[in-house]
């Protein structure tokens, strides 16, 4: 076994609990790392929702209860589809040259089944793509229509029933697709999640779902939260409550989205990622018949688009993100910007730059914007920079604009 072996983890830590604490302790276990790096999405996240505590919060949470290095995710890639934020990612996680293995939850224990799904999805042979294509053309939403393509090209093998329509599996096949279309040596390492899935809504034991905490922020039930995450998240969450700096969801951005695609035209809206055949129409004239998200979710979900796609794209309408923007992403390897670290972390930080000393590392937002000459990193870092501006509007306490280059890295 390697002396110092760096794991690597992609998370939300929307917010940290207990089932995340479970997760690191067996990844740490069975990969037998001695150091923790975590890509963490920032203030709004890949399921088309806002953060529940702004990126430093979460970043303290994650050092507090183990992890060394966070490093933000962009924008840009944390409100992808599921594609799209796992790619950028594992690129950024290839690209320190120092992890070992990455480990992410799913709900199965059959990993040769994620494995040989990962294959089909990243190779596309001309089977699979007629039958998705077929599926496509029946009106269904995406994961749905991929999940019927792969059932029909594996015989309908009911080994792979239950594994397509489980969110943490998804994003496990994603991965491993990442790591296949990059040609990485990165390890995987699944670790299989217990007793409580992404949306159940209930406590087993000392385990809830980061839905299930959600919800009980906004109910204040803050003695069922004290059950099912670590002290450290218990005591920042109830102070950042008090303060009123918990932005519980997408709609306290409702005004904002509103009048956002209510000035926009429909060619503007045709513009922003997921966009597609005549939804900007739809988008519009919700926009235009109603003043609240939830209806104007309500209105524009069909069998063909999931409530998360919509929400992703509401949230590109909030921040001005558009199709252009995530193709240029695609093209390049992101910079690795600096949340947090640990003694741990900082040792981190010297191998990064000695295993690869061209990769843009930032740990100062203004001294990489005044010295970096790349367009794409520009307008990445200024999306990164808006929507932390944006999520403050919604804070009572920490209100104002600018933080990204106010708020200091978090270092424990």
């Amino acid at each position: 076994m390697e002396e110092n072996k760096v794991l690597g983890i992609v998370a939300e830590y929307n917010p940290f609990h207990n089932g995340h604490m479970y997760h690191l302790s067996k990844a740490k276990e069975k990969s037998g790392a001695k150091y923790t790096v975590c890509v963490m999405s920032g203030n709004f996240v890949q399921r088309g929702n806002s953060s529940i505590l702004n990126k430093w919060k979460k970043a303290e949470l994650a050092l507090l209860n183990g992890i060394d290095l966070v490093i933000e995710l962009p924008t840009i890639y944390s409100i992808s589809s599921a594609e799209g934020f796992s790619l950028g990612a594992i690129k950024i996680l290839k690209s320190l040259g120092i992890i070992n293995c990455i480990s992410f939850g799913t709900e199965t224990e059959d990993f040769a089944a994620l494995n040989n799904i990962a294959s089909v999805v990243c190779d596309e042979p001309k089977q699979y793509r007629d039958l998705l294509n077929a599926e496509l053309k029946r009106g269904l939403s995406f994961p749905k229509a991929r999940e019927n393509a792969l059932m029909i090209y594996f015989n309908n093998n009911e080994r792979y029933a239950n594994i397509l329509n489980a969110p943490n599996n998804i994003l496990a096949i994603e991965y491993l697709k990442s790591l296949k279309k990059l040609k990485s040596t990165i390890q995987p390492i699944p670790i299989k999640r217990e007793k409580v899935y992404y949306n159940d809504n209930t406590i087993v034991d000392e385990l809830a779902s980061a839905t299930a905490i959600r919800s009980m922020i906004k109910d204040k039930q803050f003695g069922d939260i004290r059950k099912v995450v670590p002290i450290a998240t218990y005591e920042i969450l109830s102070k950042e409550a008090e303060l009123g700096n918990t932005i519980i969801d997408l709609s306290m951005y409702e005004k904002q989205i509103i009048y956002n695609l209510r000035k926009m035209s429909t060619l503007e809206i045709a513009a922003l990622p997921d966009v597609s055949e005549g939804l900007e129409n739809n988008i519009k004239n919700a926009a235009n018949f109603t003043n609240k998200l939830e209806d104007l979710i309500r209105i524009v979900k069909s069998k063909r688009y999931t409530q998360s796609r919509i929400q992703r794209i509401l949230i590109c309408a909030l921040l001005g993100i558009t199709k252009k923007d995530v193709e240029m992403a695609k093209r390049v390897v992101p910079y690795a910007r600096v949340i947090g670290f640990n003694e741990n972390g900082k040792e981190l930080i010297s191998k990064i730059k000695k295993s690869n000393p061209k990769l843009p590392l930032v740990t100062s937002v203004k001294k990489f914007k005044d010295s970096n000459t790349n367009k794409i990193y520009n307008r990445m870092l200024d999306i990164d920079i808006f929507a932390t501006d944006v999520y403050t509007m919604a804070c009572k306490n920490d209100n104002i604009a600018n933080l990204d280059y106010t708020n200091n890295m978090i270092i424990l």
